[in-house]
């Protein structure tokens, strides 16, 4: 049959949307290559650089370095600076807080190590595919979890208790309040959000629950010297598990519930920690932040489901 013309177009859209995509992810996988080799800051430090002087500075071969540097200038991620013979390449203005600063609300790098991550297992997902069985979340590697950290860890600690929970009065008041509340932040991976709660409510006493034991181990580690070592504790546990029902007044989970298997029981399981004489909840939400806009990351919203937060109230 001939193609219409509407189908030709459909069709030749269909095509040049996966040719980009595959573009956009070699430049993630080479974005991950600096990110993890230190390439972003050995340019932002000592830069502008030489394949040479990259690979002095990074510690990696010059070849490998050479083949980075021109891949990076090609897509626009570097600049090259002609000097004679010299090629020396460095961070574009701009560049460097998106790549390199944890702390910015622009840090977009992590999403690089993320996927990275996502699809380490892929054989793995194949083979559950056919079978129905599923992939275990530490096969994915630390390349998942820390990515995921990362790209939230500015999220957590310019908005998580300057904007976001203050958003919800009765849960803002009850945590300034006596007694001093007791928050359990369910599925809280590195625990960045445990740590900015008790750092923002000085008298909170927040319970980090992970099943994941490297996510939980390297919460720990972000526990040291946070200064709320005190308030904080770390459990690596299922936070369904009997002994924690009924022991909290706020549940928060945060960039998770959207990616888990069986949603409503991780819900039910959270509404367990509550004491069963609590009469009424309020509930509010953070938007999925965007890598389109730093506005987005911003912005607080009840709409999207990448945080949710259950109160009680007496």
């Amino acid at each position: 049959m001939a193609a219409t013309a509407g189908t030709t177009e459909r069709r030749d859209a269909l095509v040049e949307r996966l040719f980009m995509d595959a573009i956009g992810a070699f430049d993630l996988l080479s974005v991950y290559l600096g990110d993890v080799l230190g390439l972003y800051r050995a340019l932002a430090d000592e830069g502008p650089l030489t394949s040479a002087e990259l690979a002095d500075a990074a510690g990696i071969h010059e070849r490998y370095a050479r083949e980075w540097l021109e891949h990076q200038a090609a897509s626009g991620l570097l600049e090259l600076e002609p000097n004679g013979d010299a090629r020396r390449y460095r961070l574009p203005e701009g560049h460097a807080e998106a790549l390199l600063d944890s702390s910015s609300l622009s840090y977009i790098a992590p999403l690089a190590r993320s996927f990275a991550g996502a699809v380490k297992p892929l054989e793995a997902l194949l083979a559950a595919f056919r079978s129905g069985d599923g992939v275990p979340y530490g096969d994915y590697g630390d390349d998942l979890h820390e990515g995921q950290a990362a790209f939230t860890k500015p999220l957590f600690e310019n908005l998580l208790a300057k904007e976001w929970l203050p958003g919800a009065p009765e849960i803002h008041e009850r945590l300034l309040a006596d007694p001093p509340a007791r928050v359990a932040d369910v599925a809280c991976g590195q625990g960045r959000s445990s740590i900015e709660i008790a750092r923002g409510y000085p008298k909170v006493l927040v319970d980090g629950i992970d099943s994941d034991r490297a996510s939980i181990a390297r919460a720990r580690e972000h526990l040291a010297g946070s200064g709320v070592e005190d308030r904080v504790t770390f459990h690596d546990r299922d936070a369904a598990d009997a002994g924690l029902a009924g022991r909290y007044d706020l549940v928060t989970i945060f960039e998770a519930l959207h990616d888990m298997s069986y949603p409503v029981d991780v819900l039910s399981a959270a509404r367990n920690l509550w004491p069963t004489e609590a009469s009424s909840s309020s509930a509010t939400s953070a938007p999925r932040t965007s890598s389109r806009a730093r506005r987005a990351r911003s912005s607080a919203s009840t709409t999207g489901s990448a945080s949710s937060t259950a109160f009680r109230s007496e």
